[in-house]
């Protein structure tokens, strides 16, 4: 048996709560950007309604390919405030995930769900309010029968994801940020947030975007010309 299959690791470490709370006042586009352009999953993770958001720290759940047994088993796991991260030992697209399975999460104060699979009851979903960002929205059933693991280190939509790392989700999509970086990153974030609020009122203004980040040199200097 492969060693990260058939494992549920009950202990993980979880970033400073402060520093969670921190970073879920910023978008993935501004946290990525101040980590360095990093973190992000492929955006085909799409959330199953427009509204939603989430922010918190793994628990990752590895699947095999139509099987949500260990989704079950990852729920006895949750602590409030924290995200389901689940990952596939190869592509499915199955519905893994439900409203059955969100009342669950709920009931232990889950803050959402990202997965690199599929997921169905969308209208359910949606008046529950309980974030979910899927690969795919799939009708189709899954069965209870493989073992998978829970609280291991797993890649989903090609970013890597260990338990307690924090990740934050939007309309623009999926980051992870390591939990030993979380503090750091809030505030890289803010400071981003403040240099954009100083470009906005300048471009509200009317000033141009070349002429604010100094482009007309480096575009004449590659030949850019005007004409009549």
């Amino acid at each position: 048996m492969h060693p990260e299959l058939g494992v549920v690791r009950t202990t993980i470490e979880r970033p400073d709560p402060a520093a969670v709370a921190a970073l879920s006042a910023f978008g993935t586009a501004t946290v990525h950007e101040a980590m360095g352009r990093t973190g992000l999953t492929r955006p085909y993770l799409r959330p199953v309604y427009p509204s939603a958001r989430l922010c918190g720290p793994a628990v990752t759940v590895l699947l095999q390919p139509g099987d949500n047994w260990m989704l079950h088993v990852a729920a006895e796991q949750i602590r409030p405030g924290d995200v389901v991260v689940a990952a596939c030992t190869t592509e499915s697209e199955d519905g893994f995930f439900g409203e059955l399975l969100a009342t669950s999460f709920r009931s232990r104060g889950c803050a959402g769900l990202v997965i690199d699979g599929g997921v169905r009851d969308v209208a359910d979903l949606t008046a529950m309010d309980f974030p979910v960002f899927s690969r795919a929205v799939n009708a189709r059933g899954t069965v209870k029968a493989t073992l998978g693991s829970v609280n291991v280190p797993v890649v989903c939509a090609n970013a890597p994801v260990r338990p307690g790392d924090v990740v934050l989700a939007d309309a623009d999509g999926v980051v992870v940020v390591p939990r030993e970086r979380a503090a750091e990153v809030a505030e890289a974030s803010a400071r981003r947030e403040a240099a954009e609020a100083g470009k906005r009122e300048r471009l509200r203004s009317g000033e141009l975007g070349m002429d604010m980040y100094g482009m007309r040199g480096p575009l004449a200097e590659l030949g850019l010309r005007y004409e009549d």
